[in-house]
C-alpha cells in the first residue's frame, strides 16, 4: 500500500491520545511544558515543503511518550499535519521501517510530499538518548539473574522518569528530528 493510503487510513493526534491507556499524562506533561526553539527560518523552510508526517507508535512505549510530543510541536509551527497508526495494527508497513533490518522499534515519523513519497524517516531514539538507554542497560543483571525482572521494571520507572522531566532529553529530540528532517529536504 502506497504511504498516502496509509496517511488517510490513519487517525488524528487527538485520537490517539484521547485512547491512550499507559503514557497519555507523561505524554501530554512534554507537551505542555516543551518550548520550541526560535526557528522561524526552519518552520518556514519546512512549510514550503508542505511535509505531513505518519507516525508508528503504541501507547506503552516509552520512547513515543517522549518523541510525539515535541513531534506534535514541530508540526505545529512548520504546519505539518500528522496521522498516527499503531504498529502492532500495521505490520506490513511496521515491516517496511525496521530498525537495524529487524527490530520493530517505535516510534517511526516518516514525513512524506503532498504526493505520498517519503522525504525523511526518524525514529526510534536520537542519538544521545540511544547511549542513555543502553548505559540504563547496562546495569541490568543477566536475564537469568534472581532479580532481573525487578531491576528491569525499576530501570524502565527510572528512564520513564528521565524521559518526562529531563527536558535536556526533550531539546535533543527535537534537535535530532530537525537535522533529519533538514537533511532530508536538501536531498
Amino acid at each position: 500500500m502506497e504511504l498516502n493510503k496509509w496517511y488517510e487510513k490513519a487517525m488524528s493526534p487527538d485520537e490517539y491520545i484521547e485512547a491512550m491507556e499507559k503514557h497519555k499524562a507523561n505524554l501530554l506533561h512534554i507537551y505542555d511544558h516543551f518550548n520550541l526553539p526560535d526557528d522561524q527560518s526552519f518552520f518556514e523552510d519546512v512549510k514550503v515543503k508542505d511535509l505531513r508526517v505518519l507516525v508508528l507508535t503504541e501507547d506503552w512505549c516509552g520512547d513515543a511518550m517522549l518523541n510525539i510530543p515535541i513531534l506534535l510541536r514541530m508540526s505545529e509551527a512548520a504546519n505539518m499535519n500528522v496521522r498516527v497508526l499503531l504498529r502492532d495494527q500495521n505490520l506490513d508497513l511496521m515491516d517496511q521501517y525496521l530498525t537495524n533490518g529487524k527490530s520493530r522499534s517505535i516510534p517511526i515519523f516518516i514525513f512524506i510530499d503532498k504526493e505520498g513519497n517519503e522525504v525523511t524517516k526518524w525514529g526510534p531514539r536520537a542519538e544521545k538518548i540511544q547511549q542513555f538507554v543502553d548505559d540504563s542497560r547496562k546495569e541490568l543483571p543477566s536475564q537469568d539473574a534472581e532479580d532481573y525482572k525487578e531491576k528491569f521494571n525499576e530501570m524502565l520507572l527510572f528512564m520513564t522518569k528521565s524521559f518526562r522531566d529531563n527536558t535536556d532529553f526533550w531539546d535533543e529530540v527535537y534537535a535530532n528530528i530537525k537535522q533529519t528532517v533538514i537533511n532530508g529536504v536538501k536531498g
